[in-house]
């Protein structure tokens, strides 16, 4: 029944982390133990404070429609953790609260892309970014880097990819799947190479700014010259393990965020009201109040590195945020294993999944077909059984 569908949808790719997400499911409602490492999603509870908030808005009736750019009082405290966090001032009528940061993407792409305009993608790349500027007409331009690089992308690869094309570039720091961090001086090296094709713009997607190893976020908006042409992306679903809250939102120049808003207003108008009212409380305590979850990562990312490191072939750099690991496995790539044939980070993938009942994710899916994406936002007990599943049937 696919020709009774719109070509957009056809052509659209199902998002790979979303399907092995699944698979796992079905997985296990057959009764197999599966170990899902695929998920980019914190495996702890909502800090009690912001859940007093939450049903305290309840008390209070926030049952209303809310304003389809977010409540005024919640984007002054987003204008004020910009400013505490980032060095970012952003005023209210340049912030724009949408449906989760996916949402604030696909608001962005739609409002600034018209057919045919390339967007510059560093790969690997978050999942979605390839196929949210295709929806909206745009030509996604992958920019291949590799664990050499400490998968990032080099000033002479950005200019290398410019064409009178190019309309914006896209990336996450720390990134999603690479858990890379670009430095002040790495993002400088860039900016420079923007400030000679000013009609470039770019979508920093900082999401996972608080789960950073290296004791301290740049945001590209900062460097001089890159704040008018900077949409800075954010929300609470990776820092305050808030993903089913579904509260995302940007910070950039006013013309961009009345254009969002209004496309955003045709489209699902204001989030949700009792978790932008939680998203309050959670935007004006202090950082301190999250320290324990970001400690945990960091001595879970070490554990990973650790035990992966014990299994020959896999090749590892050392991610400084997120919580994900990034392996380059093409050491494995025309091997059989246990009658299984490997030929690319998918097949293995599959294998894992199939022969450790550990669930992981294509590096493909990124934009890096050597890789696989490993999230370690689980348990320490579950980290240390599916990495001995793996070292066992490897």
């Amino acid at each position: 029944m696919n020709n009774h569908l719109s070509d957009r949808i056809n052509n659209m790719a199902t998002s790979a982390t979303l399907a092995m997400a699944a698979k796992a499911r079905e997985l296990r409602g057959q009764g197999k133990d599966i170990i899902g490492l695929s998920l980019g999603e914190p495996d702890f509870n909502i800090p009690d404070f912001i859940k007093d908030a939450a049903k305290k808005a309840i008390d209070e009736n926030y049952s209303s429609y809310s304003p389809v750019d977010g409540y005024a009082d919640l984007k002054q405290a987003i204008s004020n953790k910009f400013k505490r966090d980032n060095g970012l001032e952003y005023g209210l009528n340049q912030i724009v609260v949408s449906t989760g940061a996916k949402q604030s993407l696909a608001n962005i792409a739609m409002v600034m892309l018209n057919d045919g305009d390339e967007v510059i993608l560093p790969a690997p790349y978050w999942v979605s970014y390839s196929d949210i500027v295709k929806l909206a007409g745009g030509v996604p331009v992958e920019v291949p880097t590799s664990i050499d690089t400490d998968f990032k992308m080099t000033p002479a690869q950005l200019e290398a990819a410019i064409t009178p094309k190019t309309k914006m570039m896209w990336f996450s720091s720390p990134c999603n799947p690479s858990g890379s961090v670009y430095s002040e001086e790495e993002l400088k090296g860039l900016a420079e190479v923007l400030k000679k094709h000013p009609n470039i713009f770019v979508v920093s997607d900082e999401i996972y700014e608080h789960i950073n190893f290296r004791g301290g976020h740049v945001s590209i908006a900062g460097i001089e010259g890159m704040y008018d042409r900077t949409i800075t992306v954010n929300g609470v679903s990776k820092a305050f393990a808030m993903t089913g809250w579904r509260i995302g939102y940007i910070g950039g120049p006013e013309w961009v965020a009345k254009a969002c808003t209004k496309f955003q207003g045709q489209n699902t108008s204001g989030a949700n009201a009792i978790a932008q009212r939680a998203t309050i409380t959670a935007l004006e305590a202090p950082v301190s109040k999250i320290q324990f979850m970001i400690d945990e990562f960091h001595k879970r990312r070490d554990l990973v590195l650790g035990l992966l490191g014990e299994i020959e072939g896999f090749n590892l750099n050392i991610p400084e945020g997120a919580f994900y690991v990034f392996p380059d496995i093409s050491s494995f790539f025309g091997k059989t294993l246990n009658g299984t044939k490997i030929n690319d980070a998918s097949d293995f993938a599959l294998y894992l999944l199939e022969h450790a009942n550990v669930a992981t994710v294509t590096g493909a899916a990124f934009g890096n077909p050597n890789c696989i994406r490993i999230s370690y936002a689980a348990s320490e007990d579950e980290l240390k059984e599916a990495i001995s599943r793996i070292k066992a049937v490897l």
